[in-house]
């Protein structure tokens, strides 16, 4: 498949706007933003963000569609996104394959959906109904999770099954495949081999906090861990180089530093692809 952006793209976040809005336009590829945190924002925070937007090719990734949720989908939610995307260009639209509301309300959290099959028609269904609302294709990205309630299939059979189904695409998260396999005990690199990567729209590389030698948190607050860049390599080697996104959420370091992360993700590009070349 084609690729919506290209190269080395870091996450749009409130904390980093300032710096951001006057970063140079050649410092990144592509920047990602959440469209919950900016439809309908106005004032000095809209300006920013309309500068940016402007610089820089934009995809999104969304936090509360509830792709699994009971309840059913929020048609208003989704209207004013689609207004969003078209208004400004966006190239990807993505979410999570997790759930985040009931017909209660909001849980404020990714909960984990059931490996079962049931589950994957449920969510296909649901993924099918955004894509025809949206009126675009739509990428899923596997989470990272802590319990897996009530599991009939193997984490790839699930995620592999809702691909299929759907037949949507895949935000491939290296950082997410890591911290799993450490709490799951499994290998990241069988997984990485099992996964329907072939349908990958971007990738996502993260920090993660060790909270323990058997448990990882998936903090987004950290710089990028070594086994982590082991896995992006393995990723390139295995499926070539794909757009990849740095994502920081908390804690930010001097923009100076991400920027290094950033650069090193670019590094790790041109050097896949050398390999390539000369294997070709």
């Amino acid at each position: 498949m084609g690729f919506p952006v290209r190269g080395a793209g870091l996450g749009l976040r409130r904390g980093l706007l300032p710096e951001l809005a006057n970063m140079d336009e050649h410092a990144v590829d592509f920047m990602e933003l959440a469209p919950e945190n900016w439809i309908r924002i106005g004032g000095r925070f809209g300006r920013q963000f309309r500068r940016i937007a402007e610089k820089f090719p934009l995809v999104c990734h969304g936090l509360s569609l509830s792709i699994g949720s009971p309840a059913p989908l929020d048609t208003g939610l989704l209207n004013d996104v689609k207004a969003f995307l078209d208004t400004h260009g966006v190239l990807a639209y993505t979410e999570h394959l997790s759930y985040c509301s009931d017909d209660k309300g909001q849980l404020y959290d990714l909960m984990p959906i059931p490996f079962t099959s049931e589950a994957v028609s449920y969510v296909a269904k649901r993924i099918i109904e955004v894509q025809d609302v949206l009126e675009r294709r739509i990428g899923i990205e596997h989470v990272s999770y802590y319990a897996a309630p009530g599991q009939e299939l193997s984490e790839l059979e699930f995620i592999n099954g809702v691909l299929r189904e759907a037949d949507c695409d895949l935000l491939l998260d290296v950082n997410n495949i890591y911290v799993n396999s450490i709490n799951f005990a499994y290998d990241p690199f069988e997984f990485l081999a099992g996964i329907d990567a072939k349908r990958t729209v971007y990738v996502h590389i993260a920090g993660h906090y060790e909270e323990a030698p058997d448990l990882r948190v998936d903090t987004h607050a950290s710089k990028v861990a070594e086994p982590v860049w082991d896995l992006l390599k393995e990723a390139y080697a295995r499926y070539g180089v794909m757009p990849t996104l740095l994502e920081r959420d908390f804690n930010f370091p001097p923009l100076g530093e991400l920027l290094g992360e950033v650069e090193r993700i670019r590094s790790m590009q041109q050097t896949a692809d050398e390999h390539a070349k000369v294997g070709a």
